[in-house]
C-alpha cells in the first residue's frame, strides 16, 4: 500500500508541476483557441507565444525527466523561480534572432539554421551564468546541467521538426484542393537540389516533384531526397504519361544543341519550360523560386556563345573617345553596353530620341557604373550639329549605328531613307575622315545584298560611300559590316509577337514560307566590335548567321512557350507580303561570294570596288531629285546606283520592266546609261 501510494502521489505532484508552469501561459492557450492558423498568414506575434510555449514544455520535460519523474526530488521553489527566467531568456533571444519572422508553411533551412544558432546562443549563456552561480554558492549549481542539455536538444527539437510537420500537413492537406503543378527537374547535380529547395520553400508555387533527370548513367535508378531520377530516354515518356506541367532546366553543362533538343520535345506536348538562372545572378549563393524564369524565345535561337579576342578588341576601344550613332536604337544602346566593358577614356551618346537616351543613361550608371559618356541629342542629317559633336570630342573610333531599317515604312518613303541612310552616312563619314577618326565601323543589313527595296538599296548605297571612302595611306579606316534580323529589336517580329499574344491573338505572318536570319543583340554588337579590330579599310564584313527560321515556327513555339495551345488558344493568320519583302533572305555567307577571316564567325564579302569621284557624283545627284520630291525618280536613280536593286512586291517594278525593255532593245548597257533612261 505504502508504494503504490507513494507513487500515485508522485504521479499528481507532477501534474502540480505542470500546473505550476501553465499557469504562466494561460493567457496565451486562451488567445489560441479563438484563432485558425490556417487563415492566411499566421500572425507573427502567434508564433512568438507558440514558440513559448515550446520553452515552457521542453524546460518542465527537462526536470521530469531529470528526476524520472520522481517530483520528491524536486525543489519546486527552485523551479517556480528557474521555469520564468528561462522562459524570459528565449523570448529575448527569440525577439533578437527573429526566429517569429519566417512563414511557418515555408520553413526552409535558412529558417532551421536560425532557430539552432538562436537556441544555442541562449543556451550557451544559461551554461554561463549556472557556472557564475557555481562560484556564488559555494559550489552549487543553480539549475542542474543534465536539465540545461535536455531543454536545449528539446528546444531545437520541437521547434524544428514542429515548422517542418506543419507545412507538411499544410501542403499535403489544407492546399489539397489548390491547383498543383507537376514539375520534373532536369539535372541532378546541386543546380537540380537547388531547384528543389527554391520550390519547397517558395511561396508563390504549389507543386509536386515528379523527377529528376539526369545524363549521369550512375544515377538514374536512384532516388535524391526520395525522389526518383530517371535518365534523358524517359524525358518523352514521363512528359506523357505523368501529366508534367513543367519541366525545370537545372542542369549547368548542358550543351545548347542538348538544351533545345529538351525544350523542343516539351513544346511539343503543351509542356511549359522553365530554366535555372546562371549562378552569378543567385542572391547571396542562394536560389530564390522567383529567378527561375521561362524559356523565351531568344533561347531557342540561341548559339554556342562566339569566343572574341578580348585583347584585341581592347587594344582598339580601351582608352579612347568612342562615338556610337543611334546609341538610342536596339543596336546602339547595346554597342553602348559593350563598349563600356573595356574602358574607354569616353563614350559619346549621339541620337535625336530624348527619352530612350535618358532610359540608357540610367541604365549605364545604375546597372553599369559606369559614368564616361556624354549625351548628345541630334540628328545625323544636320551636317553643323554633327561637325559641332566632331569638334568638341573629337572621337577616335565611331561606330555608326543611326539608320532608318523598317522596309515598308521606307519603301512609302525614299526620301527619308535617302536623307537618313545615305546623306546622314555621308555626314559621319566625311568629318570621320576630316577629324582623323581612327576606324569608321558603319552597321550595315542583309537587305543590302541583292536589294528588293528601298531601305536596303539605300543602306547598299552607304556602303558603297564608306567604301569609297578609303585609300592607301589614308588615316582612317571605313569598315561596314552586315548581319541579319536581330532578336528583340525594336519594331522587330518577335516583340510584335508578344503584344499580339497578350491581346488573345492572332499572330500575323506574311507568308507560311517565309524565313529570315537570327541573332541576338548582343552576339551582333560582339561581332561588331570584333570585325571592327581586325578589319582593314574598305572591307565588307559579314557574319555567320546559322540556320534560317521560319517566322511561322517562330510564331508557333511562341504560342506553346506563352502556356497556349496553337488554334485552339491563339490562331496564326496569313497578310501576304508587304512592299518590297522578300520571301527568303539572301545567305550572307555563300563561300564563292566570301573570303574567311581569322575569326570563324567572320567573312569579308566579294564586292565591286568603287572610286569615290564617281560616287559623289551619282549621290550629289539625290539632293536635286529630294527637291523635286518626286519617290519614282528617287527609286530610279537608287536602281542606277544599285542595278542590282529589283523591288518586289512593290509599285516601283514598272521601274525595273522598263530597264528590261531598253536592254533586250539595246543589249548590254552601262550605269551611265541607265541613269540617263530612268530620268
Amino acid at each position: 500500500m505504502t508504494v503504490a501510494f507513494r507513487k500515485i502521489r508522485t504521479y499528481f505532484c507532477g501534474l502540480d508541476l505542470l500546473r505550476i508552469s501553465l499557469l504562466h501561459i494561460k493567457p496565451i492557450i486562451m488567445n489560441l483557441s479563438k484563432i485558425s492558423v490556417f487563415d492566411h498568414n499566421t500572425p507573427r506575434w502567434i508564433v512568438f507565444l507558440i514558440d513559448l510555449f515550446i520553452g515552457l514544455a521542453s524546460i518542465s520535460a527537462a526536470y521530469l525527466l531529470r528526476f524520472n519523474f520522481n517530483i520528491e526530488s524536486v525543489n519546486l521553489s527552485s523551479a517556480k523561480l528557474v521555469i520564468p527566467l528561462v522562459l524570459i531568456l528565449r523570448a529575448t533571444s527569440f525577439l533578437i534572432g527573429g526566429t517569429y519572422a519566417g512563414i511557418v508553411r515555408y520553413t526552409s533551412a535558412k529558417d532551421a539554421e536560425r532557430i539552432f544558432v538562436v537556441i544555442s546562443a541562449g543556451s550557451l549563456i544559461l551554461v554561463l551564468a549556472n557556472g557564475f552561480s557555481y562560484y556564488l554558492q559555494n559550489g552549487a549549481f543553480f539549475i542542474p546541467f543534465s536539465i540545461l542539455i535536455i531543454e536545449y536538444i528539446s528546444m531545437v527539437f520541437l521547434m524544428t521538426s514542429s515548422r517542418i510537420i506543419f507545412k507538411a500537413i499544410y501542403f499535403r492537406y489544407i492546399t489539397y484542393s489548390k491547383i498543383r503543378e507537376n514539375i520534373l527537374i532536369y539535372g541532378s547535380d546541386e543546380f537540380g537540389i537547388m531547384a528543389k529547395h527554391a520550390l519547397d520553400s517558395g511561396k508563390e508555387v504549389n507543386s509536386t516533384i515528379v523527377g529528376f533527370v539526369d545524363h549521369n548513367n550512375k544515377k538514374v535508378g536512384s532516388k535524391l531526397e526520395n525522389i526518383r531520377i530517371y535518365g534523358p530516354h524517359d524525358l518523352e515518356r514521363l512528359l506523357e504519361k505523368q501529366e508534367i506541367d513543367k519541366v525545370i532546366i537545372a542542369k549547368k553543362d548542358l550543351s545548347v544543341d542538348e538544351r533545345q533538343d529538351i525544350i523542343e520535345k516539351c513544346l511539343n506536348k503543351n509542356v511549359k519550360v522553365w530554366e535555372v538562372p546562371k549562378f552569378e545572378s543567385w542572391v547571396n549563393g542562394e536560389l530564390s523560386v522567383k529567378q527561375i524564369r521561362a524559356i523565351k524565345i531568344e533561347d531557342l535561337l540561341e548559339r554556342e556563345p562566339i569566343k572574341l579576342d578580348w585583347d584585341e578588341i581592347d587594344s582598339q576601344v580601351g582608352g579612347k573617345t568612342v562615338l556610337v550613332t543611334g546609341a538610342a536604337g536596339s543596336i546602339g544602346s547595346e554597342m553602348v553596353r559593350q563598349v563600356a566593358r573595356f574602358r574607354p577614356k569616353c563614350i559619346i551618346l549621339f541620337d535625336q530620341a530624348e527619352s530612350p537616351l535618358y532610359d540608357l543613361e540610367l541604365s549605364l550608371k545604375e546597372e553599369l557604373n559606369f559614368y564616361n559618356f556624354e549625351i548628345v541629342i541630334g540628328d545625323v542629317r544636320d551636317l553643323e550639329r554633327t561637325r559641332k559633336m566632331f569638334d568638341v570630342f573629337k572621337p577616335q573610333l565611331v561606330y555608326h549605328a543611326a539608320a532608318y531599317k523598317h522596309v515598308p515604312m521606307m519603301e512609302n518613303n525614299p526620301s527619308e531613307a535617302i536623307k537618313t541612310n545615305v546623306f546622314g552616312t555621308k555626314n559621319i563619314a566625311d568629318l570621320s575622315l576630316e577629324y582623323g577618326v581612327e576606324r569608321f565601323v558603319m552597321v550595315s543589313t542583309d537587305k543590302a545584298v541583292n536589294p528588293t527595296n528601298v531601305m536596303g538599296a539605300s543602306k547598299r548605297i552607304a556602303e558603297i560611300y564608306t567604301q569609297s571612302m578609303n585609300f592607301p595611306g589614308g588615316q582612317t579606316h571605313f569598315i561596314t559590316t552586315r548581319f541579319g534580323n536581330v532578336l528583340g529589336s525594336n519594331g522587330s517580329v518577335i516583340p510584335r509577337f508578344k503584344a499580339q499574344i497578350q491581346k488573345g491573338g492572332p499572330l500575323t505572318v506574311t507568308h507560311p514560307d517565309i524565313t529570315r536570319y537570327f541573332m541576338t543583340i548582343p552576339e551582333a554588337c560582339q561581332l561588331v566590335m570584333q570585325a571592327g579590330a581586325i578589319g582593314k579599310g574598305g572591307k565588307i564584313f559579314i557574319f555567320d548567321m546559322g540556320r534560317s527560321v521560319k517566322i511561322v515556327d517562330l510564331a508557333y513555339k511562341m504560342i506553346k512557350l506563352s502556356g497556349l495551345k496553337v488554334g485552339v488558344d491563339v490562331n496564326v493568320q496569313f497578310t501576304g507580303l508587304r512592299p518590297g519583302e522578300k520571301l527568303y533572305e539572301e545567305l550572307l555567307n555563300v563561300k564563292e561570294n566570301t573570303v574567311p577571316t581569322k575569326h570563324p564567325r567572320i567573312m569579308i564579302a566579294k564586292v565591286r570596288s568603287y572610286e569615290r569621284e564617281e560616287v559623289e557624283v551619282l549621290i550629289d545627284h539625290f539632293h536635286e531629285l529630294l527637291e523635286e520630291n518626286d519617290n519614282f525618280k528617287i527609286v530610279a536613280h537608287m536602281k542606277a546606283v544599285v542595278p542590282e536593286f529589283k523591288s518586289m512586291n512593290s509599285i516601283y517594278e514598272q521601274l525595273d520592266a522598263k530597264i528590261i525593255r531598253k536592254k533586250e532593245k539595246l543589249g548590254v548597257i552601262d550605269l551611265t546609261e541607265i541613269k540617263e533612261m530612268l530620268r
